[in-house]
């Protein structure tokens, strides 16, 4: 492990060694690193969490959440911190939800530095709590990804989400769980498998290591990230094109996870703005020149992702997804 955190039980912060005995980072001399940093937080999905009584994923989500945001810069995730606050502190919920915290932090391979519990009586409902993540990753400065290197004919690959993700749940609690017409969430609603609760509850997918494998291999010919979040796809996209530019996606071109037919048919809810608010089952975008499209696609399927063709980038401005 060429990083570690060092402090002990009681001390007032985070101590991260940035560089090892060798004055390098993960086997590498830094010639100029930028710090990136990110934070956020898990939103109303806690209260499916808490409706369903499950909080052992949330915490991957948080973390999610966080490291996906770096790593569309280029970052590598060096560490994290979580901020957990409750009216009345249970250490069983808590243990609960910073294992997951700390799962996610081993599959994004970054360092859980600390974190810091608040009690605040009467500020929130009894057996509720809420969570903000902060996490802070490297980058050298000639390889950071802004967008700058975008052209007309670049090719989009999509990563496949794992449903909802962490966004958009004030719509899914009000089109699936709130009224006369509400869903149980322990029961299946067009035979799944699985319940709605845990189809809602399915943590957002940590995409760093697939794309810092990929980045490894092809950094010149990967020009731009777009994580998947709040604004969905027509929003998101665009935040990585430089102007003039915008994007054509194909819609048959990737799967749908069943749970945004439902929502889009129980609303009912206009496909535009499912567009704007979900995933709509692709949690990250990877922009990349054409030659080298088909080896990336390849190498990101031997890493485990499922992944499409999604679309391409085109001269105008905006997102537009045709049939």
């Amino acid at each position: 492990m060429l990083f570690r955190s060092d402090g002990s039980h009681g001390a007032f912060g985070g101590f991260f060694r940035l560089l090892d005995g060798a004055g390098q980072l993960f086997g590498k001399p830094l010639k100029d690193p930028i710090l990136v940093g990110a934070t956020d937080g898990v939103g109303t999905k806690l209260k499916v969490a808490f409706a369903c009584n499950k909080l052992d994923t949330v915490g991957i989500d948080l973390v999610a959440m966080c490291v996906n945001d770096l790593v569309v810069g280029g970052a590598r995730p060096l560490f994290f911190l979580d901020y957990v606050a409750t009216g009345k502190i249970s250490p069983e919920a808590i243990a609960v939800v910073v294992e997951g915290i700390a799962e996610g932090c081993r599959q994004s391979g970054c360092a859980l530095l600390g974190g810091e519990t608040a009690e605040m009586p009467g500020f929130y409902q009894p057996g509720e709590l809420d969570l903000a993540g902060f996490s802070v990753g490297v980058v050298e400065k000639d390889e950071i990804l802004d967008g700058a290197a975008v052209a007309a004919g670049d090719v989009i690959l999509g990563l496949a989400s794992n449903g909802v993700h962490s966004n958009g749940f004030s719509l899914v609690r009000r089109v699936l769980m709130e009224g006369e017409s509400a869903l149980p969430l322990d029961q299946d609603p067009a035979e799944w498998g699985h319940t709605l609760g845990e189809e809602l509850m399915r943590p957002t997918r940590i995409y760093v290591k697939s794309l810092l494998a990929v980045l490894e291999e092809h950094r010149s010919a990967v020009h731009a990230l777009a994580h998947i979040t709040g604004g969905g796809l027509l929003e998101n996209i665009p935040r990585v094109l430089t102007p003039g530019l915008g994007a054509t996606l194909e819609r048959s071109a990737w799967e749908r996870p069943p749970i945004f037919s439902l929502i889009e048919e129980r609303g009912p809810v206009a496909t535009e703005e499912m567009d704007r608010v979900f995933n709509q089952g692709i949690g990250m975008t990877v922009i990349v020149d054409r030659e080298s499209s088909a080896a990336i696609l390849q190498q990101f399927r031997e890493l485990g992702e499922t992944a499409w063709v999604v679309g391409e980038v085109v001269e105008g401005e905006g997102v537009q997804i045709v049939s």
